[in-house]
């Protein structure tokens, strides 16, 4: 699988990483940069992430982004600015070919998994396309997720676990799903803000339990992924979506320079 301007590949974990959702251009670039710096010391190879639109709400008076295109052309500035690729999700298959217009990788939400007319467009962009693992599938059933973007002629994919659903308001990750999605010969992310989500609460305003992210991705590390997603903010107090489950960027240092240093141990056993 090929990402392009993905700098120092191979060295270390790949990581996914950025706000939410664009809110506006200032922010993301302050955010990227932030993340570039760290990822230049440490050899991480790093594609910016960030939400063009949010689609996936509870309620009708949640933020949903600043417009598409908008959003759309920030997220191309900031990757032509710094010279790194970029990933968005996308949401219908009518999708597919402008969000391709600006980014480097389409992501599938995880509620939209299984939407075939999704996966095939996403696939027949030829951007890599990573596919999020639905919180109601088996880390099995997902190698027909695989199979759909394969058989339309798309070998650049790679597949994220988000966590499975617990109960109505809660998350687990099941670790033994991690070597059960890499036997796809594809990379397998874990994305360690997601898994912490606390959703269905009576607010309508997902929670979560940040605390927990370096303990999610430690564990991560040890089990073999290949990379980790992680939405970071400035201020995650103020963010228009998911703050509750997200690191504040001023703690990103700390946290990669701790899964380096794991990762480094794990591979030599």
């Amino acid at each position: 699988m090929m990402i392009p301007k993905l700098k120092h590949a191979g060295k270390n974990f790949l990581l996914l990483a950025g706000p939410c959702v664009i809110e506006g251009e200032e922010m993301a670039f302050d955010i990227a940069a932030k993340i570039v710096e760290i990822c230049d010391r440490l050899e991480i190879p790093f594609v910016f992430k960030g939400s063009y639109r949010k689609a996936n709400r509870s309620r009708i008076d949640s933020f949903t982004g600043i417009g598409d295109e908008k959003a759309l052309g920030i997220l191309k500035a900031v990757g032509e600015k710094f010279d790194i690729p970029t990933v968005t999700d996308i949401h219908s298959a009518n999708e597919a070919k402008l969000a391709a217009n600006y980014v480097d990788v389409l992501q599938i939400p995880a509620f939209l998994c299984r939407q075939t007319d999704l996966l095939i467009a996403a696939a027949e962009t030829g951007k890599v396309v990573n596919i999020k693992k639905g919180q109601f599938l088996s880390a099995e059933s997902m190698k027909f997720a695989v199979d759909k973007v394969r058989d339309s002629g798309n070998d650049h994919v790679m597949l994220t676990e988000r966590g499975t659903t617990f109960g109505y308001q809660d998350l687990v990750v099941d670790y033994r799903g991690i070597p059960v999605m890499k036997q796809n010969n594809c990379p397998v992310i874990l994305d360690i803000t997601h898994s912490l989500q606390q959703p269905n609460q009576t607010s309508g305003v997902t929670g979560g339990k940040p605390e927990l992210i370096e303990t999610i991705a430690k564990a991560g590390m040890a089990v073999g992924i290949d990379g980790i997603f992680i939405e970071t903010h400035p201020n995650p107090a103020v963010a228009k979506s998911d703050g509750a489950n997200m690191l504040k960027l001023d703690l990103l240092e700390q946290l990669l320079t701790k899964l380096v240093k794991l990762k480094q141990v794990i591979d030599q056993l």
